[in-house]
């Protein structure tokens, strides 16, 4: 049978589609964005974010809705957005990738053994809040192989990240009553709490050379306090309040960095160690236009990064310092779709 113009047509649309899909595709910056060269746009469709570099800085672990699905699994590709495959069991709900083990291996953070179905949305009259999902972390052999159980705690246990020098993971729990910060070795043994004021404290990553950690944080007093405590036993987080922090390694000289409102996360330390670049809202704290900042450990000199008027956020750079990935709503195809986006780095 002849294929008709139009079929063929809608065939190659398709193929690019796909080929699109497993290749990066370059884009322009917006005004401004002066530490942004050669932008690849590496993911397309749905909602990708928390992409998270291999030590050798060739590959890239993240999360995704690809595939029709309505909660994210773990996928890794190459930087060049090529041969993406899932890693994850494709039941209950994922978050925070991270390699390890010399890149042979990947932890995440699962809900699968508590249900394989994925998580109810919460309830929109709470306003804008995130649940707090019975996630426990996982390791697995980067091809996905060989999952383990590395934490048995049945409450939110996520957010992990690791050490530069391989042994130790730093994550959230909810195991002890409240949403602390926690290290423990990578076979999940000698666990030890770094912080205890009400509150949450989350979103964790060492310095380049180990010696500090840099997180997000809120301590809400008096009203705000009891509001954050009811939310919470009924295992829901409003994070429209937050600040950057840093405090030593194990835990010590714990002390805020930013007081700019709204709501600023995803902090993680540039290359040399004397800066931090995180994203915030600050300046519509009511909206998405999260954009990304530069700030020095004590607070002064605020850069700005990002220019795009909607969401920017999730930025880390490569192990040699000369990229940056980061989630962008950017060159979505329909309003609210987030991308993997990775970039050379400008100091």
């Amino acid at each position: 049978m002849r294929t008709s113009f139009l079929a063929v047509a809608v065939l190659a649309t398709a193929a690019l589609a796909c080929a699109r899909r497993e290749a990066a595709v370059t884009v322009a910056a917006y005004p401004g964005e002066r530490h942004l060269a050669n932008i690849r746009q590496l993911t397309f469709g749905g909602e990708n974010a928390e992409a998270y570099f291999s030590a050798d800085g060739q590959q890239l672990i993240f999360q995704s809705t690809r595939d029709g699905r309505t909660c994210d699994q773990q996928y890794v590709m190459g930087i060049d957005g090529a041969h993406v495959r899932r890693v994850s069991t494709g039941t209950g709900k994922t978050t925070c990738g991270y390699f390890f083990g010399g890149d042979k291996k990947i932890f995440f953070a699962s809900t699968h053994a508590v249900d394989t179905a994925c998580a109810p949305k919460p309830d929109p009259s709470q306003g804008y809040v995130w649940r707090l999902d019975p996630y426990d972390i996982y390791t697995a052999n980067a091809d996905g192989t060989g999952l383990k159980r590395l934490t048995n705690n049945g409450v939110y246990t996520a957010e992990g990240t690791l050490s530069p020098d391989g042994q130790t993971i730093v994550f959230t729990s909810l195991k002890d009553g409240d949403l602390d910060l926690y290290t423990m070795k990578i076979d999940g043994s000698d666990v030890k709490r770094l912080t205890t004021a009400l509150g949450y404290d989350g979103g964790a990553f060492f310095s380049p050379d180990g010696s500090k950690i840099v997180y997000r944080a809120w301590h809400p007093t008096d009203t705000a306090l009891t509001n954050y405590q009811a939310l919470l036993a009924e295992r829901l987080v409003r994070p429209n309040r937050m600040e950057i922090w840093v405090m030593n390694a194990d835990g010590s000289d714990q002390h805020q960095v930013t007081s700019l409102g709204g709501a600023n996360f995803a902090p993680y330390f540039t290359p040399d160690g004397k800066r931090i670049i995180f994203a915030s809202n600050y300046k519509n704290p009511h909206s998405r236009n999260f954009d990304l900042y530069l700030v020095n450990l004590d607070g002064s000199g605020l850069e700005q990064v990002t220019t795009y008027p909607e969401f920017d956020g999730f930025p880390m750079f490569s192990p040699d310092g000369k990229k940056l990935v980061w989630a962008s709503d950017r060159h979505g195809e329909q309003l609210g779709e987030t991308d993997v986006f990775i970039a050379d780095w400008v100091p």
